[in-house]
């Protein structure tokens, strides 16, 4: 049996972010914001936790399943943004979530079954011309940016007591490499 091929590591990557590493992130993110600060932001040009996951279930769709996958692209960008949820008192944080994490789910299926030539195929996606590994590696590091700032969210209005850790500090701090 023959080593796994760049793509094939790259996909499986990418599947392990988008389905299980990032979502468990958010999740230990909402657990410990408080009740009543979803839609919380620092000012009127950042992000509140709501609109974070908005945004990347938007993303995440329109980016892959619609660009990479074919299916129709529905998404409406700037509803993701606007002040209509935040008014909202129906839309919880669950809701928000469970929507992101079906919409993940779907993507990493999408992404199991890709092989090399939808990676190298060219796709028009939100205006830009971009092949498949980079329309994939473009929502994978957008994630990455937007768990970042959640955690932050999470963590300062949480305060100091908040027992978010993503990693054992003392291995990570004492490890070198060998």
């Amino acid at each position: 049996m023959s080593d796994p091929s760049s793509s094939d590591l790259f996909l499986s990557r990418s599947r392990e972010y988008l389905g299980r590493v990032y979502p468990e992130r958010l999740t230990a993110a909402l657990a410990v914001l408080p009740e009543g600060e979803l839609w919380w932001q620092p000012h009127s040009g950042a992000l509140s936790m709501g609109t974070i996951l908005m945004h990347l279930e938007g993303n995440v769709r329109q980016w892959i399943l619609s660009g990479v996958g074919g299916e129709p692209d529905a998404r409406e960008r700037t509803l993701e943004f606007s002040n209509e949820y935040r008014e909202e008192a129906s839309v919880e944080r669950t809701e928000l979530l469970e929507q992101l994490i079906t919409t993940t789910r779907a993507a990493t299926e999408l992404l199991a079954s890709l092989g090399e030539e939808p990676l190298q195929k060219g796709y028009a996606i939100q205006g830009f011309e971009v092949t498949g590994l980079e329309a994939i590696f473009h929502v994978v590091e957008h994630f990455s940016w937007h768990v970042g700032q959640a955690v932050w969210i999470a963590k300062s209005r949480a305060g100091i007591d908040h027992g978010i850790a993503f990693y054992d500090e003392a291995r990570v701090n004492n490890d070198r490499n060998a």
